[in-house]
């Protein structure tokens, strides 16, 4: 088959970056036809036109059904980014038909405030009439959408393995670690010296290993000569933390002060003043790098900034956040 350009401007539609993906997922014509409800002659029709668009085969068979040729994976890549990006104008779209000046797609690691959050969605609505849907999940998943064009921000750590090129990457607040437990037993932890040799020996709630805060957690221990603490459950998720600490006295847990002063606030669990000595890679605001800056996304990155000042997350700014969202309007 021979090249032209014009054709891949003239001729793609839709419904062939649909059929792209789909074959993509299902591995087969015969499947993607049962799942779309078109005939399969008419689905092999449509990769044949689809092919000739892009002047070479897009797929060829295995004993694992259909696998994409090189071709085929550039072209997926950019289906996957066109679809993305037209779901998010879809639902810009209909933010304006619904009276909102636009709509963004945030995702947020679980150990960034919940108040502070509030506070930006809620003065972001505000001031702007900018709406917003919050995808909550850890870095390793909310990086790779970002670059999918699933999201338009994300609020999660700076590490390593997201410091790249294509990124923007701008700090926050920076985040120190604290113990906490049952109220019970951080009263009594707290009369005590820092003892990291009885703590060690507890049963602990800590998030997963390939997570940075784990792995600093880890150092922590391995530094002060002791067998790291190994945890009865791994979980990121602050609710399920809370839970399983106000159920089990015998439970411990690390998470960034100012999450820690949230759930202290109940008053079921503590928070011990023992000091780790370091710091947790800082929350960043994380974008892709765009020729067109979204004015939304401008308008949120300011306001985050402005909530988190200096580059520190103090309880009184904490504080100011949850006065924010308790004087939210519902609507």
């Amino acid at each position: 088959m021979s090249w032209d350009a014009a054709r891949l401007a003239n001729r793609l539609k839709h419904r062939h970056l649909a059929l792209l993906i789909n074959i993509a997922a299902h591995g087969s014509l015969t499947r993607v036809a049962a799942a779309t409800g078109i005939s399969q002659p008419a689905v092999t029709k449509a990769l044949a036109e689809l092919e000739d668009i892009f002047g070479g085969p897009l797929f060829v068979r295995s004993g694992r059904g259909l696998l994409p040729t090189p071709l085929g994976d550039l072209a997926l890549v950019r289906a996957r980014h066109m679809q993305s990006d037209l779901d998010l104008w879809a639902r810009e779209v209909e933010a304006l038909h619904a009276g909102h000046s636009a709509h963004l797609n945030v995702g947020v690691v679980p150990y960034v405030s919940s108040a502070l959050l509030t506070a930006a969605i809620s003065r972001l609505h505000q001031r702007y009439g900018v709406t917003l849907t919050l995808h909550r999940a850890t870095t390793d998943h909310l990086v790779p959408m970002l670059r999918r064009h699933e999201l338009d921000c994300v609020i999660s750590r700076a590490t390593s393995t997201v410091m790249l090129d294509d990124l923007i990457h701008r700090v926050l607040y920076r985040q120190r670690p604290r113990l906490i437990a049952h109220s019970r037993l951080a009263q009594r932890l707290a009369r005590r010296k820092p003892d990291w040799a009885a703590v060690a020996a507890m049963n602990w709630v800590l998030p997963a290993a390939n997570t940075p805060t784990r792995q600093l957690i880890i150092e922590h221990f391995i530094r002060a000569g002791l067998r790291a603490p190994s945890p009865v459950l791994e979980a990121y998720s602050t609710d399920v933390i809370e839970g399983m600490l106000t159920m089990n006295e015998s439970l411990m847990s690390v998470v960034p002060e100012d999450i820690a002063r949230e759930l202290c606030q109940r008053g079921k669990l503590g928070m011990l003043p023992w000091d780790f000595g370091w710091e947790l890679p800082p929350i960043n605001l994380i974008r892709r790098k765009r020729d067109q800056v979204l004015a939304a996304e401008e308008r949120f990155s300011e306001i985050l900034s402005e909530l988190c000042g200096d580059g520190a997350l103090p309880e009184g700014a904490v504080a100011s956040a949850a006065g924010d969202a308790v004087s939210t309007p519902r609507g």
